[in-house]
């Protein structure tokens, strides 16, 4: 997208004049974008390894009917999800994807369906190298828009597809003169497939079949040892209104002209073994018939899939009907984010990014409320719960997209988190990190269902059995399963939910050469996060043993930090670093290197810069991790030692500078990701979609908003890209980010507001999700001073952080970070050092290198100053924060923390005083 110049501010902020603020101006009511469908382009990402897909789908689809594409390979695809936009050369229609998952091939693709019009004379299975049974196509002859798919294939034959949530309706126009037949390539599933059957029934007009598959992101071994396994049956039924005229059945390299039964699936062969393997059947109709096929699928039964056809499907039902409904139910659900302004691109790659996100999760239940559930036995919803939704793309999704759907449309997030609670439920209790459908994969590392349903809860998206839900999660934290030390799959699918989780806990990291997981510091990290979202989840519970546990065990991350390095680092089970070490390594890391890792405690911060040694060094490695050594931008990715935009772990990275005090490069250097790495056409993401996950970060970017932690309902301001957004939660709740002056050059808050009250923080409360509001900001040319002041910058949720002055802009500090008994706390200027982190751990202390804040001789008296004290369980050790106030306030004296005569010489000692609501006592102590 076109896009100015930025003004380079990674020197000193710069002050902003006057005449450098651009004069708020409203947008005209007429610039509201009406129809958002209209502005989605479902080729994004489709080159370049987005790896989504353009074909017709509804809103968390069952059916997606899209293009499975060849490269002259029976046993592989054109992408990890069937289609990939420099492949013109289709194997058929298949009614099953997933948006933008990586490995080739992903997984689904079930039942392609190909139009062929020339005559059916051999298998199609002996066709090892797709050189008959598939069919060129052009791009000019190819459209989609938001419901609808139409391509026109090179031997004349016109597809047109649209769909309902459960079945869709084809148009297929066959050309004069030639065969006109429809084959069903039943066991062709991208994975593969153990068993596939089909009939064909020419009298009724019919043709119905299933198919037994599974696997994610590799085919399941033939008798070997990976952790792919079959977990569906994907059953079909399709109906015709014309009369058939002829049928047939394959069976491997068997052709059975006139068949109308056959069974066999590619058996889940590896390599070359599984071509010319697998069964399928034809139908074909008189010489160019314009034939129209109304199919339904079901992961129940047969009847399961007639009856979700028959239901969301009219007998002589057509494909612009339904296509208009899809369309209508795309405008509605897209409507939800209202933008005003922007250029056509940039409207496009917005509400293309929020189809892409609203994609998933996927229903699994059929129209009675039936579905297949991870046991393989047939359940029904429960009361209350509105379907069953499957596939969880954990690792990936928690980080963003899971967010925006909770803040969107907490009514969906809720029977999500049900659904999965179900699941693990019917999987002896474990979550896994990444479902497919109903099936556990074990795909990536972490705990992802922990901080995805704390995160529901935090948002208002709360409506499943939260107590159930907790109690099944805070178990599998806390007392090993069964397959903690399975090492089937790994690393990539290491079985267990918490690999190894007892030596996790008598090590306070996963050791790498003994935690059966991908690799030992991400395990830590990412068990961090999950245990710090069930502190949050535990303290909404009132659970208050529980989320002490946890918040403890969320700053294990500290054991996998190498002071010496500086750096997140692997270690073994006796304690000592894994070597070779450098920040590019991947030793000890999932899909990624130190260098990215390291960044990854966005529930820590102020603890992560103080572990670099404070403030000023964390700012300067965070700007290196985004431009190279020259100064020059570095976020397209490439290198392994900064920032890439197509990976998860570092996705959070450019709004860490909020937490430091620098809000403007958090504004300049997500408008550039926004502006230089996504786009339009093919090639607008930068990379694997990841079930919405890339596409949901730039929904928040472009917004100007993004969550902080997991597990919590705050947001970081950013710089919006639009001058208004207006989001309607699916509860009615209204959300309103209002920046009239936004653009290109006017990237930088200068100013802002929350319903009308300045607003100084560059954050927004957890009340602004859950009961609305207005977020105005001025915008400005140039970096201002807003956001910057200690006291406004988002506070660590851990119970660790600095304790401020308010008025002031200093912090509690132990003098030259000491640890000796009766060292002054004075005040300082905030440099983010460890003399400077406070812990409030919820026993009254507070508490600072190990030791506590102290009232000198247990004294009661005003005047009586304050010090560093071994803990001792005194009177003089307890505090309690008064929020009406922002004061502490000693109990036992009845005194509050003071500042004499609010001095703001550096190196001043505090003192009890009187309470007395004075600037000299406001002070904001870690959340």
């Amino acid at each position: 997208m076109p896009h100015l110049k930025r003004v380079k501010i990674w020197g000193v902020v710069a002050l902003t004049g006057a005449g450098l603020v651009a004069a708020p101006a409203l947008p005209a009511a007429a610039d509201v974008v009406t129809d958002p469908a209209a502005f989605v382009d479902p080729f994004i990402g489709s080159a370049r390894d987005g790896n989504t897909w353009p074909g017709a789908v509804r809103p968390y689809g069952m059916l997606s009917w899209s293009p499975t594409s060849t490269r002259g390979d029976q046993t592989s695809t054109g992408a990890a999800n069937g289609y990939q936009y420099d492949v013109t050369r289709i194997r058929g229609l298949s009614l099953t994807h997933l948006n933008g998952a990586g490995c080739n091939p992903g997984a689904a693709g079930d039942v392609p369906i190909l139009p062929f019009a020339s005559a059916v004379d051999s298998s199609p299975s002996a066709d090892s190298t797709d050189a008959k049974y598939a069919t060129n196509f052009s791009h000019a002859d190819e459209s989609a828009k938001p419901g609808r798919y139409t391509v026109k294939l090179a031997d004349g034959v016109r597809a047109d597809l649209a769909v309902t949530a459960r079945a869709g309706v084809g148009q297929f126009t066959f050309p004069a003169g030639r065969p006109a037949n429809l084959l069903f390539r039943t066991s062709n599933s991208l994975n593969g497939s153990e068993d596939a059957e089909i009939t064909v029934d020419a009298a009724n007009r019919r043709v119905t079949g299933s198919v037994l598959t599974g696997a994610f992101c590799g085919r399941r071994a033939n008798g070997g040892t990976n952790n792919r396994k079959t977990y569906y049956r994907l059953y079909f039924s399709a109906q015709f209104d014309r009369a058939v005229t002829g049928t047939g059945t394959w069976v491997n390299g068997t052709l059975q002209p006139g068949g109308t039964r056959a069974t066999g699936g590619e058996g889940y062969a590896t390599g070359a073994d599984r071509a010319g393997r697998g069964s399928g059947g034809w139908v074909s109709f008189a010489s160019g018939s314009d034939v129209r096929m109304r199919i339904g699928i079901s992961y129940v039964s047969l009847a399961g899939a007639e009856r979700n056809r028959d239901t969301e499907l009219a007998a002589g039902v057509d494909v612009p009907a339904v296509a208009a409904q899809a369309y209508d139910d795309w405008k509605r659900q897209l409507s939800a984010v209202q933008v005003t302004g922007g250029s056509t691109a940039q409207r496009t790659a917005f509400y293309t990014a929020l189809y892409h996100s609203l994609l998933q999760p996927n229903l699994v239940s059929d129209v009675d409320g039936r579905y297949l559930g991870s046991d393989q036995a047939v359940h029904s919803i429960t009361a209350g719960q509105g379907a069953q939704y499957g596939t969880f793309s954990g690792w990936d999704q928690y980080r963003a997209q899971i967010q925006l759907l909770a803040l969107l449309k907490p009514a969906v997030a809720g029977d999500y988190a049900q659904s999965m609670y179900q699941f693990a439920q019917q999987h002896n209790g474990i979550w896994d990190r990444w479902l497919h459908n109903n099936g556990p994969t074990h795909v990536m590392t972490g705990d992802p269902a922990a901080p995805t349903l704390a995160t529901f809860v935090a948002m208002g998206a709360d409506h499943f059995d939260t107590a159930g839900a907790y109690a099944s999660l805070y178990r599998q934290a806390t007392v090993q399963n069964a397959e903690a030390l399975n090492d089937g799959g790994c690393p990539g699918q290491c079985t267990g939910q918490r690999p190894a989780l007892n030596q996790y806990l008598a090590s306070r990291y996963a050791p790498q050469n003994a935690c059966h997981c991908w690799g030992g510091a991400a395990e830590t990290l990412e068990n961090s996060l999950a245990d710090f979202s069930l502190a949050q989840w535990a303290q909404r519970l009132g659970r208050t043993s529980e989320q002490a546990t946890m918040a403890t065990r969320a700053g294990y991350w500290r054991n996998t930090f190498n002071p010496a390095t500086g750096y997140q680092q692997a270690r073994n089970v006796d304690g000592s670093w894994v070597g070779g070490f450098s920040p590019s390594t991947d030793v000890g890391f999932a899909q990624g290197t130190s260098a990215t890792y390291t960044w990854m405690v966005p529930q820590n911060v102020t603890g992560l810069a103080a572990a670099m040694g404070g403030t000023g060094p964390a700012v300067q490695r965070l700007d290196a991790f985004f431009h190279d050594d020259a100064g020059n931008w570095a976020v397209k990715g490439g290198s392994s030692v900064r920032y890439d935009p197509g990976n998860e772990p570092g996705l959070h990275a450019p709004w860490l500078y909020n937490a430091f005090g620098q809000p403007a490069k958090t504004q300049a250097t997500t408008r550039e990701i926004v502006d230089t790495v996504y786009g339009t056409g093919p090639s607008g993401l930068p990379g694997n979609d990841d079930l919405g996950t890339m596409s949901a970060w730039y929904v928040f970017a472009a917004i100007g908003i993004f969550p902080q932690v997991v597990g919590r309902a705050e947001l970081l301001v950013g710089s919006p890209l639009f001058p208004s957004v207006k989001l309607v939660r699916d509860n009615g709740v209204v959300l309103t980010v209002d920046a009239p002056a936004t653009t290109d050059a006017n990237q930088y808050v200068q100013s802002a507001s929350l319903d009308g009250a300045t607003l100084n923080r560059s954050w927004l409360p957890e009340s602004f999700v859950r009961g609305g509001g207005t977020l105005a900001l001025t915008m400005g040319s140039a970096a201002s001073t807003w956001g910057t002041a200690t006291a406004n910058r988002p506070p660590d949720r851990t119970g660790t952080g600095p304790v401020t002055l308010v008025q002031l802009d200093k912090c509690l500090d132990v003098n030259n970070s000491s640890t000796a008994n009766g060292t002054k706390v004075q005040i300082w200027g905030c440099n983010g050092t460890n003399a400077q982190q406070w812990t409030v751990p919820g026993d009254g202390t507070v508490r600072a290198l190990g030791k506590c804040l102290d009232v000198t001789s247990s004294g009661t008296a005003n005047g009586v100053k304050l010090q560093l004290y071994d803990c001792n369980g005194s009177g003089a050790q307890q505090w309690t924060y008064v929020p009406a106030s922002q004061a502490l306030r000693n109990p036992r004296s009845g005194r509050c923390v003071d500042d004499p005569s609010g001095s703001t010489t550096n190196g001043t000692q505090l003192q009890l005083w009187d309470c007395n609501a004075s600037n000299a006592q406001r002070i904001t102590v870690p959340a």
